[in-house]
């Protein structure tokens, strides 16, 4: 499939390898309401390819995401109005699952997700972040759980994922204060995995780790993130069932053949999408 044409994000499709990136640099990618879409559409695209192994995603410009833009949140009372103030809680309700349901299609998709953070990544830019497999960034990134300084809750996914990845003290601690973190301590606490000294390192890096998984089986790839998926949320025993369950239909695939006859020729193997 052809990468969908989104003026809201810049799309590259390559030798397996989808870059994923915010093209609003202008306003340091802050998510409007066409952002917010096509992050959604991008993924149900990336998820529904075949030839898309992994995906990066990315900022264009000088910051990852600002976070939700302003106007967007300026609109809302608009949206919503009724004379019903039971009516007009129903709409923002809705409003508010939807943005959930755009942060959540990363999460969905079944190939991997690679943030690659440079810059500003405040607010709604970590609900995005907390949302990938893994987070890189450069020397330079920042970040910050910013909505408790706009007097709300975050609301889009952060609550509920950063304490998957940090211990559960500095993720109310970030959540509460509003404080901004460079990439170090962001690396420190877990919430990145590596740090890199610029923006060029960084896309270096991310693309060389991005292809080694793209090399690798997509089958088992994706039975990978699913299996790792499936237990958040579940127990051990439960997890132990579910993985038993998609190797029984997954393991003796082709692509176990191609992987042990590359190891005894000691040659790179050549899967299938």
């Amino acid at each position: 499939m052809t990468p969908p044409d989104l003026p809201a994000l810049s799309i590259h499709l390559d030798g397996g390898l989808a870059r994923i990136a915010f093209n609003r640099p202008d306003r340091a990618n802050a998510l409007d309401a066409d952002l917010w879409q096509a992050m959604r559409s991008a993924f149900q695209w990336a998820d529904q390819t075949d030839a898309v192994r992994v995906v990066v995603l990315a900022g264009e410009g000088a910051n990852f995401c600002a976070g939700i833009d302003l106007s967007l949140l300026a609109s809302i009372p608009e949206q919503i109005r009724h004379a019903d103030p039971a009516r007009a809680q129903e709409k923002l309700r809705h409003i508010i699952r939807d943005l959930q349901d755009c942060v959540s299609a990363i999460a969905r998709c079944r190939k991997p997700v690679i943030a690659a953070i440079q810059g500003a990544c405040i607010g709604g830019g970590v609900d995005i972040v907390t949302a990938c497999d893994m987070r890189y960034a450069s020397a330079d990134a920042r970040l910050a759980v910013r909505e408790i300084d706009m007097a709300m809750a975050a609301d889009v996914g952060t609550l509920q994922r950063l304490p998957r990845l940090v211990p559960e003290g500095i993720a109310r601690d970030l959540a509460l204060t509003g404080r901004e973190i460079g990439a170090d301590e962001a690396a420190r606490i877990g919430l990145v995995n590596r740090v890199f000294d610029s923006t060029q390192a960084l896309a270096t890096g991310v693309e060389k780790i991005a292809r080694s998984i793209a090399a690798k089986s997509p089958l088992a790839v994706r039975g990978t993130k699913a299996v790792m998926n499936y237990n958040l949320d579940h127990s051990i025993e439960d997890g132990l069932a579910f993985v038993a369950n998609w190797n029984a239909s997954a393991l003796l695939s082709r692509d176990m053949q191609v992987a042990a006859q590359a190891m005894q020729t000691r040659q790179l193997p050549q899967f299938d999408d």
